[in-house]
């Protein structure tokens, strides 16, 4: 049985993560009903959803596969669509000390935008490693189940919600929610300014190749932007 610890972690963890987990219905079900229109059976797009489990990856790589482009391809962009979680896991990483390596690699698994953005800070800030791992864990496994429910019912209702009912455009806004409290920090900021204006100027490559370098960019001029910070902070 969970430790009286790891019970209040996973409580307060849930609680603080609750509405920003709203956000991820009209996304799951956008995943969801993307991945039929491309083709796939409901068993495949239920299958890229337990192995991927990654919203952005799975709708950016629709288009490649659609278009038929080498295996390659697709798999350097879905790994470039996911390099922002390399910065995630370093970051969070001292959060886990204590943690067995197994438990590392289930955290790893559950890294999602919304629950690194909801427990940087405070699992920063306690030394209790059962609160911090519970704190971590309750919202990770809701955001995951959510995220599989709300697929599946997308991947039924493919072709029965009304496309004038625009549920992208409602994904792009819970993407922006999660942006604004991750760019208070300079460094965030600068990336996400330098990969956006970069996407922008090189949207007309071919294969969506654009949006590979102005990851590359984002994270580059983010490191850069850190890397300055720390020199002025410095005595």
């Amino acid at each position: 049985m969970p430790s009286a610890s790891f019970r209040a972690g996973a409580r307060e963890g849930f609680l603080a993560f609750l509405p920003l987990s709203v956000g991820l219905v009209p996304w799951a079900m956008v995943t969801g009903m993307a991945m039929v229109g491309a083709g796939f059976t409901p068993v495949q797009a239920m299958g890229m959803n337990f192995i991927v489990f990654a919203g952005t990856a799975q709708l950016g790589t629709l288009p490649l596969i659609v278009a038929g482009v080498p295996l390659w391809l697709i798999v350097v962009t879905a790994l470039a669509l996911n390099l922002r979680f390399v910065i995630f896991s370093a970051a969070i990483a001292p959060g886990f000390r204590g943690a067995a390596l197994p438990m590392r690699w289930f955290a790893g698994h559950l890294l999602t935008d919304g629950v690194f953005a909801c427990c940087l800070e405070k699992m920063l800030a306690v030394d209790d490693s059962r609160w911090r791992l519970g704190y971590y864990l309750a919202p990770s496994i809701w955001s995951w189940a959510l995220w599989q429910v709300f697929t599946l019912i997308g991947v039924f209702a493919a072709g029965v919600i009304p496309k004038h009912w625009s549920l992208e455009f409602m994904a792009t806004i819970a993407l922006l929610m999660l942006l604004v409290p991750l760019a208070r920090q300079r460094p965030m900021l600068v990336a996400a300014a330098a990969a956006g204006a970069t996407a922008v100027v090189l949207r007309g490559m071919p294969l969506r190749l654009g949006l590979i370098v102005a990851i590359a960019v984002g994270i580059g001029a983010g490191f850069a932007a850190e890397h300055w910070q720390d020199k002025e902070e410095a005595p």
